[in-house]
C-alpha cells in the first residue's frame, strides 16, 4: 500500500510541479526519490539502486535521441535565421488568408508526422513557421503548442499506415501490419481531425474575443528588414527531411532521422546561405536549445525508470492486464493507464502488450482490432503534463508555461483521443 501511495503521490507531485513551472532537473529526481523511498528501493547500494536506475533512464534517452534533438534544433534555428520560416508563413497567409494560419500549422505537422519524422523533430522544425504565422495573423501565441501537438500526436500518430513507432510496436506482439483496422482508423482519424480543429478554433476565438493577441518577446528571433528568400527555399528542406525519413526508416529505423535531418540542414545551408543573418549565433542557440529540451525530457524519463521498478507499478500492470469484461475495453484501459503513469505512449504499449497481446488473441479478439485499439489508447493519457513531448514542446521549444498552454494541449491530445478511442471500440463492437 505504501508503495502505491508513493507512486501515485510522486506522479501527482511531478504533475503539480511541472504545471507550476519548477525546473524539471530538480522536480523529476525529487519526485522519483519519493517513489523510491516509499517502495523500499535502495538509494546507493545494489545493482538496482535509485541513482543507477534513474541515471540509466536519463542517460539512455539522451544516448538514443541526442543527435535527433541537436539536428532538429539547428534546423529550426536555420529556418528562423535565414528568413525561410517567415517567407513560407507569409506565402501561406497571402494565399490562404489570416484565418487559415492555424490549419496551415496543423497540416504541416500532420504531413511531417505521417511522413515518419519524429514528433520532437516536427516540433523543432515547424515552430519557426508557426510563430511567424501566429504573429502575422495576430493570434495568441499560447495556442502554438496545442496547434502543433494536435497535428502531431492525435489523428496522425496512431492512425493506420503511420510510420510512427506508436503504430508499429503492436506488430511485434500481434503479427499484424501497420494498416491494421484501417477502416475504423480512417473514420476515427477524420473525426478527431474535424472535431479537434473545430475545438481549437473555438478556443482561440474565445481568447481573441477576450482581447488576447500575439505578444512579441525579447527572446523572439530578430530577423532584420531585408529581402526574404523565395518560399520554396523553406519548403524544399522540409521535403528533403520528409522524403529521406520515409525512404530510409525501414532500413535504418531511428537512425534514418539523423540522415534526414542532416540532409535538411545541408539543403537549407546550400540554397539559403546568402540569407543567413548570424550563422554562428544560430548554431550556438540551436545547440543550447537542444540540450535544454533533451535534458528536460530525459529528467522525466528518469522518473519513469524509477516508477517501473516499483512493486506498485508491477502490481498495477498485472491488474490492468487482467481486467474483466469486454477485451477491447480492457486493453484500452490497461494501455491508457500505464501510458499515463510512464508519460509515454510507446512505453505503455511495450509494457502492456507482452502481457495482454496473446492472452486476448487466445480469447478470440481479432489481432487487427486489438492493434488499432492499443495504438489509439496509447495516445491519450500519455499526454499528461509530465509527458516528455509535452514538456519539450511547451517549455523548451515554444517557451510557454504549462499554466498558459497546457489547458488547450490537454483538450486536444487527451480528451479528443479518448473520444476517438470510445468511437473505435464502439465501431469494432458493432461491426
Amino acid at each position: 500500500m505504501l508503495s502505491l501511495l508513493g507512486l501515485v503521490g510522486g506522479l501527482g507531485l511531478l504533475i503539480v510541479l511541472t504545471i507550476r513551472g519548477m525546473n524539471l532537473f530538480i522536480a523529476a529526481p525529487v519526485c522519483a526519490l519519493i517513489v523510491a523511498l516509499t517502495s523500499g528501493l535502495p538509494l546507493f547500494t545494489g545493482d538496482a539502486n535509485f541513482v543507477t536506475t534513474y541515471m540509466s533512464g536519463f542517460a539512455g534517452f539522451i544516448s538514443a535521441w541526442f543527435f535527433m534533438f541537436l539536428l532538429g534544433a539547428i534546423f529550426g534555428k536555420f529556418m528562423e535565421d535565414t528568413g525561410a520560416a517567415d517567407s513560407v508563413a507569409r506565402w501561406i497567409v497571402g494565399k490562404l488568408g489570416f484565418k487559415h494560419a492555424v490549419v496551415a500549422v496543423v497540416l504541416a505537422c500532420a504531413i511531417l508526422t505521417y511522413g515518419g519524422v519524429s514528433l520532437f523533430v516536427v516540433a523543432f522544425s515547424v515552430y519557426p513557421m508557426a510563430l511567424s504565422l501566429f504573429k502575422d495573423a495576430n493570434l495568441p501565441r499560447r495556442f502554438i503548442p496545442a496547434t502543433m501537438a494536435f497535428g502531431s500526436v492525435t489523428f496522425t500518430m496512431t492512425s493506420a499506415g503511420s510510420p510512427e513507432i506508436q503504430n508499429w510496436i503492436p506488430i511485434k506482439y500481434l503479427g499484424t501490419s501497420p494498416f491494421a483496422g484501417w477502416e475504423v482508423s480512417l473514420v476515427v482519424a477524420i473525426f478527431m481531425a474535424c472535431f479537434g480543429y473545430w475545438w481549437l478554433k473555438r478556443m482561440i476565438g474565445k481568447a481573441i474575443a477576450k482581447g488576447e493577441k500575439f505578444e512579441e518577446r525579447a527572446s523572439d528571433p530578430k530577423v532584420p528588414v531585408r529581402d526574404l528568400p523565395h518560399p520554396l527555399t523553406g519548403v524544399i528542406p522540409l521535403l528533403v527531411v520528409l522524403v529521406l525519413s520515409f525512404w530510409l526508416h525501414e532500413s535504418l529505423a531511428q537512425l534514418a532521422l539523423i540522415v534526414a535531418l542532416s540532409g535538411g540542414v545541408l539543403t537549407l545551408m546550400l540554397i539559403n546561405f546568402q540569407y543567413f543573418h548570424d550563422l554562428s549565433k544560430a548554431v550556438n542557440t540551436g545547440t543550447t536549445g537542444a540540450l535544454v529540451a533533451i535534458g528536460n525530457t530525459a529528467a522525466v524519463v528518469g522518473f519513469g525508470s524509477i516508477a517501473k521498478n516499483t512493486d506498485a507499478f508491477q502490481a498495477t500492470v498485472e491488474v490492468m492486464a487482467n481486467l474483466p469484461g469486454n477485451e477491447l475495453i480492457g486493453a484500452a484501459v490497461a494501455v491508457s493507464v500505464i501510458a499515463g503513469l510512464t508519460g509515454s505512449a510507446s512505453g505503455g504499449q511495450a509494457i502492456v502488450l507482452p502481457l495482454i497481446g496473446q492472452h486476448y488473441i487466445d480469447r478470440g479478439v481479432e489481432p487487427e482490432e486489438l492493434h488499432r485499439i492499443v495504438a489509439i489508447s496509447s495516445g491519450a493519457l500519455d499526454s499528461l503534463p509530465h509527458n516528455g513531448y509535452v514538456v519539450t514542446t511547451i517549455r523548451a521549444i515554444c517557451h510557454e508555461t504549462h499554466k498558459a498552454a497546457y489547458g488547450s494541449v490537454a483538450a486536444l491530445t487527451v480528451v479528443v483521443p479518448l473520444i476517438g478511442l470510445a468511437m473505435a471500440i464502439a465501431l469494432f463492437s458493432l461491426f
